[in-house]
């Protein structure tokens, strides 16, 4: 008998999962705003105490007038100048006025008063941080007056300066000016444009309005193919942050908000993959992409940008490195749901060791090979109501758990088991009605708790076994750090039972995690055809596990009822965004510092 399609959602991300990472660089191969290789020498140089190969690399891009490269070589060295100055006061003394010196110095005041405020929300800096940091950009005047007029027909001063009246709050006037500037220097100068789009957000000096109206006009007037013409996607993701409903349904026209993301696919398509160039507009066209519900093309765009994070627009969100792969795995798992299992040739995962670990049974695997060979997905089915619970033990105590969960932004119920360990559940009914997702839960699947499990367990020693229930079926699914290691079904079809090989490489996996030698009584019961929810008890048994809540799988949330339960809110990612931009008593603005390059 053919499943649900609901029902079927669960197995074709298990199927599909490991496929959607085709031509994706792994975790730890990708790097927020990553020197090129001349970047990565002078700095290596510098941190050693020769400040000679930096005074060259910045020359260099003087003489070839290369105004981007020169931006972003400028705020790497200043970054690095912040916390190993030496090699900087040898520059200084060798050669005072230099205009490459002054122009790093320029960037290295801001970040010095950026560092005394912190990127903390307003409300958590102290009257004394805003005092200093004010008096910081105050005292950094001259010395960004000074890298302009060393540097004439340089946009970056400009920049720098756009940066600097943000901080302070300086007039219109002045903002205006730096822009004409800048424009003069360079008409198309990608981060002089893209400070001026934060600078006229509205959670800064502008409004929607005229924002949307300079990112496009700016887009408009440059070349064929400039990576500024991607400049109107800032415009989105500054949009986004007010609006955090969704695009669409804010005061911007959703056609608007549509033809900019068209219009930058356009544009990605002109650049090779891992095209440094692209790379800005390129991770702003990822978010727009997944918050406009379109994860395979944002999965595609994941593809181009390589190992090429940069801090914006993720920082936004937290911490960027962290998000951008936490978005990354939440559009392969939304693409892997929505696969066809038969439908598409992918190459099926190896999940605990085994092709068949996902828990589909031996005549769905060669049904598999029928499939690859042209078999199209199930027709749809009338919709039918479908009963979906799930719990996980988390083996950490409850207090870890607490704070490991708050980067999946989904409600949970928490409830401590016997052993140390914790239980977690999905809480909708714990929000106010009407509660609006946030984009976290909107992109993992509130409610879908395995998903979430693969979120909060990533980078964690802990094992985390999670029960579920999907209609009149039981499965199994081990996570440590972020993968799935082994999954087991019990279908509601005995005649669906694995074999004794399947069942006794994941009863190796399942009793390895918890420290139990002998998997042979969890092997019987893997391959047990009676209740699945009886067999699910006895698993938790022979691996020496707490007994799942009493009523898990015939009642919803059964972790409501349990002694020492707790309900952990959802921490949205744009409410939080939201309070860290907000006016503090000693501030002109709250904001985070834009990006420098």
């Amino acid at each position: 008998m053919g499943k649900l399609p609901g029902v079927l959602a669960l197995p074709r991300m298990l199927r599909h999962f490991a496929a959607t990472g085709e031509g994706l660089p792994a975790d730890g191969a990708v790097e927020v705003d990553a020197p090129d290789p001349a970047l990565r020498a002078a700095l290596s140089s510098a941190r050693s105490g020769a400040w000679e190969p930096a005074a060259e690399l910045m020359a260099g891009t003087r003489a070839a007038r290369d105004w981007d490269r020169r931006g972003r070589y400028s705020t790497g060295l200043a970054e690095l100048a912040l916390h190993h100055t030496g090699w900087l006061g040898d520059w200084r003394r060798q050669r005072p006025g230099d205009p490459d010196l002054a122009l790093v110095a320029a960037e290295l005041e801001i970040d010095r008063a950026w560092e005394i405020r912190t990127a903390a929300r307003a409300r958590h800096v102290s009257r004394e941080q805003f005092q200093a940091f004010h008096a910081v950009l105050r005292d950094a005047a001259p010395v960004l007056r000074t890298a302009a007029d060393l540097n004439p027909g340089d946009p970056v001063p400009w920049r720098i300066l756009i940066a600097h009246a943000m901080g302070l709050g300086a007039s219109r006037q002045a903002f205006d000016e730096y822009l004409a500037r800048g424009r003069e220097a360079d008409p198309h100068h990608v981060g002089l444009h893209s400070h001026a789009v934060h600078y006229l957000a509205q959670k800064w000096y502008g409004s929607h309005a005229e924002m949307f109206e300079f990112a496009e006009s700016a887009a408009a007037a440059a070349p064929e193919g400039s990576p500024l013409r991607g400049l109107p996607l800032h415009a989105v993701t500054e949009y986004a942050l007010e609006h955090d409903a969704g695009m669409g349904k804010g005061p911007v026209a959703w056609s608007r908000i549509e033809g900019i993301v068209e219009a930058g696919l356009e544009l990605s398509a002109a650049y090779a993959a891992g095209d440094g160039r692209a790379a800005g507009f390129r991770n702003h066209l990822a978010l727009a992409l997944i918050r406009s519900g379109r994860e395979a093309d944002a999965l595609e765009v994941f593809r181009l940008i390589g190992t090429d994070a940069r801090t914006f627009p993720w920082a936004y969100l937290g911490d960027p490195r962290e998000i951008f792969l936490l978005m990354r795995q939440g559009v392969r798992a939304a693409v892997a749901r929505r696969t066809p299992y038969f439908g598409d040739p992918v190459p099926e995962p190896t999940v605990g060791g085994s092709p068949g670990a996902a828990g589909m049974p031996g005549a769905a695997r060669a049904a598999g090979a029928a499939g690859a060979a042209g078999a199209a997905e199930e027709p749809a089915r009338p919709a039918v109501p479908l009963s979906v619970m799930a719990v996980a033990l988390v083996g950490a105590p409850l207090r870890d758990v607490r704070e490991a969960i708050l980067i999946t932004g989904t409600t949970m119920r928490l409830a401590p088991a016997r052993g140390g360990g914790t239980f977690v559940e999905t809480a909708p009914s714990a929000d106010p009605p009407g509660r609006r997702k946030g984009l976290r839960g909107t992109l993992l699947g509130e409610g879908a708790l395995p998903r979430l499990v693969g979120t909060f367990s990533r980078g964690e020693k802990w094992p985390v076994l999670v029960a579920v229930k999907e209609g009149a079926d039981y499965t199994l699914h081990l996570y440590r750090d972020g993968r799935l290691v082994a999954a087991h079904a019990w279908w509601a079809d005995p005649a669906e039972m694995p074999t004794q090989e399947e069942a006794a490489e994941r009863a190796t996996t399942l009793a390895a995690a918890y420290g139990k030698t002998d998997p042979r009584p969890l092997t019987a019961v893997l391959r047990g055809t009676g209740e699945p929810r009886q067999h699910v008890d006895e698993a938790f048994a022979a691996l020496g596990l707490p007994s799942l809540p009493a009523g898990f799988g015939h009642r919803p949330e059964p972790l409501a009822e349990a002694p020492g339960a707790q309900v952990v809110e959802r921490r949205s990612f744009f409410r939080a965004i939201k309070e860290s931009l907000s006016s503090g008593n000693d501030t002109t603005s709250g904001g985070e510092l834009p990006p420098l390059s």
